[in-house]
């Protein structure tokens, strides 16, 4: 399955389509898969994983987007008004148990205006506020609840 993919972005990359791009790129697939699974020990596993999840990413990436676009307007909104950040530190566990689901969580975190995980162990989550209301109810949020319906 990999292969396939590594074909796919090859022929992207190129922007063109004849046998000479399509040889030479079907060489590189299989040269680079093997390379991934003797070196970097890469198992058909993990395929399978992303396979049974691509409808819980098709549904993550809009939610990231309108995430990041509503925390970037409460962001933009802050530093011109009066108010002052009022920032805290925010504790949870995800109760997830694979590391994709963690780390997924954590950078979503991150790449959200006015908040940063700070730190992540297994489900344990260390979150910078820039107010105490951006940090309530992490936990429960709309990112958790969708991450959690990965397989």
């Amino acid at each position: 399955m990999m292969y396939l993919g590594i074909i796919v972005l090859w022929i992207i990359l190129n922007g063109r389509l004849d046998g000479e791009i399509l040889i030479f790129g079907v060489l590189l697939s299989v040269v680079v898969s093997l390379f991934a699974q003797k070196v970097l020990g890469y198992t058909g596993k993990k395929d399978e994983t992303i396979r049974k999840n691509i409808p819980v990413f098709l549904c993550y990436i809009p939610l990231l987007l309108w995430e990041i676009l509503k925390a970037a307007y409460y962001v933009a909104r802050l530093s011109v008004s009066r108010q002052k950040p009022d920032p805290v530190i925010v504790e949870f566990h995800s109760g997830f148990t694979t590391d994709l689901q963690n780390v997924l969580l954590a950078n979503s975190i991150t790449l959200t205006p006015g908040t940063i995980t700070l730190f992540q162990e297994g489900d344990h989550f260390v979150v910078h506020c820039l107010r105490k209301e951006y940090g309530e109810g992490l936990e429960d949020s709309s990112f958790v609840k969708l991450i959690g319906k990965m397989k």
